[in-house]
Formats: C-alpha cells, structure tokens, sequence
C-alpha cells in the first residue's frame, strides 16, 4: 500500500482533503489518525482569517455548498497548537497554505520551513487582491509566479492544489510543473449557488459556495486523468470520493494518491472504510502491491 509523493513516502496512499478535517483533533475521537496516509490540514494564513457571513454551508443532491472562506486563527496558534497535536501520530502532515498575496503566501511556507511538517499543498483557489479577486490558479501568470517564489522559501516539497474552474487543467498542470511543483493536487471544489425559490433570496450569505460531493466526481476523475497524462509529477486526485471503489477510480486515472473530504461529514468512519477497501480490492485482484493499479489506464 506505500506511496512516494515527491520523496516522501505515505504508507498508503489515502489522506484528508484540506478544510474538511481541522487539523485532526475532532475526528481523533472516531479515526485513528496513525492509520492514515497523510493528514492534510485546514489552510493556514499568516494572520487569522474570519471567513465569510453565515449561512455559508447548504446541503445539495449529492454533495454540499460551502462559502467557509478558510477561516482559521493564523499560523502563530497553528504552530504552537495543531502541529505537536498531530505530531503524536504515526502519519505525513501535509500543511495547506493560502493568502491573497504572494507575499503572504511565501511568509506561511518560510515560517513553515523550520517546521516539522512534511509536505505543504499550496491553494491557489484564493483570490489574489492586488488583480481585482480573481484566483491565483485561474491566472496563469499568477500561478506560475506563485509556484516560482514559493519554491525559493520552502524547504518541504510543495503540492500546487489547483481549481477545476479553468478552461484548461492540462495547462495550468504544466505550468505548475514548469515552474518547479514537487506534486499537484485536484480537485478543489466547483463553483456552484442554490437559491430559496419561496424566501427569493440566496441560501448562502456569500451567494456562491464551493460545490463538493459525490456528484462531482465523474468531473473529478476526467481533470485527475488529464492532469496526471500531461505531467510527469505525482497527482494527489480528490472529489467525491466516498467508498473505495471511487479512490480506485482515481488511481487508475493517473493519481498517486487520493484525498477524501466531504464523505467525512456524513461518515467519520469513511477514510478508514476506504483504506480497508483499497486493501481488500487488491488482495481480491492478486495485485500484490498498489503501485499496479495507478495510471493503468
């Protein structure tokens, strides 16, 4: 079941999908963390972040809305708090990093380098203030730039996490690749907006929210297989994964390794039943390691 995600090698190849799981402490109750591949934490920002005005969560058929807006109290409490938390267990910490400027996002990683953390995943789905709010992964000058001057402060490998609300994956993958990205991850949630037909208003206080969920999954797994066929670092592949047989989807398509969100809110149990499943699945096949099944196709 061991993985390598850009030297760093995970003893199976399942983690949590960053701002679903905190930093562990809650989901410690029901999941043995140590069974993991990787935790991935909540995003950190060099200052605390409030978010956005509630409601800010709405269910939908099959997945979820969300306009949290990374609230998170800062990287001073995360280093002095959920890092020793986490490093009580036996799994990879893989820390996502966000901001609105460049600047903010190389003073995380440079604080983050003299850390005991193993990997950081780099969000460029936050919006860049100095060019109007558009995402830093949606621009590809932006991305590059990001990727470039993040490289030259963190001492862990870096995981640029990209947004499926591009035209095209394959480019902003090769972009981050060509700028010096140890690993990519995706997807990060899709665009979505639900509207309250008899109260005529928007159900989020954001109006729009970040679609996760099983249903997009299928348009998760085409960017995964896109993404990992147009480069050739390793691929972290994520949405809507919410049994085993959606993460073996997933390896197939090119990922190294596969992140699992949104089925932890209606399962806590979910990441576990997951790598249980993936073992089992092998043992049923005779593929006597996992390396076999991923990018089969």
């Amino acid at each position: 079941m061991q993985v390598k995600l850009a030297g760093i090698e995970l003893k199976n190849p399942v983690m949590t999908a960053s701002g679903t799981f905190g930093s562990g402490q809650e989901y410690s109750r029901f999941v043995n963390l140590s069974h993991l591949g990787a935790v991935v934490t909540k995003g950190v920002s060099i200052v605390p972040w409030s978010g956005n005005q509630t409601p800010r969560i709405v269910e939908t058929p099959s997945g979820m809305l969300n306009a949290i807006g990374l609230q998170n109290p800062g990287i001073d409490v995360f280093c002095e708090r959920d890092i020793p938390f986490l490093r009580q267990f036996d799994t990879r910490i893989i820390v996502n990093v966000c901001g609105h400027s460049m600047v903010e996002y190389c003073e995380v990683a440079e604080r983050l380098s003299m850390e005991p953390v193993d990997l950081l995943e780099i969000n460029v789905s936050c919006p860049n203030v100095k060019e109007g709010g558009i995402a830093f992964g949606q621009d590809p000058k932006a991305l590059a730039g990001i990727v470039r001057q993040v490289k030259r402060v963190a001492r862990q490998p870096i995981i640029i996490k990209l947004s499926p609300n591009v035209t095209d994956i394959k480019e902003k993958a090769k972009a981050a690749e060509a700028e010096g990205a140890d690993a990519i991850s995706l997807i990060n949630t899709l665009t979505g907006m639900k509207i309250d037909i008899y109260r005529r208003g928007f159900v989020l206080a954001n109006r729009t929210g970040g679609l996760s969920g099983p249903c997009i999954h299928p348009v998760a797994v085409r960017m995964v297989y896109e993404a990992a066929h147009s480069v050739d670092i390793p691929v972290i592949g994520m949405g809507g994964i919410s049994v085993a047989e959606d993460a073996i989807e997933m390896l197939m398509a090119g990922a190294s390794a596969v992140a699992v969100g949104t089925a932890s809110f209606r399962d806590p149990l979910a990441l576990e039943r997951i790598i249980d499943g993936i073992e089992e699945f092998l043992d049923s096949q005779g593929v006597e390691q996992i390396q076999d099944i991923i990018k089969v196709l």
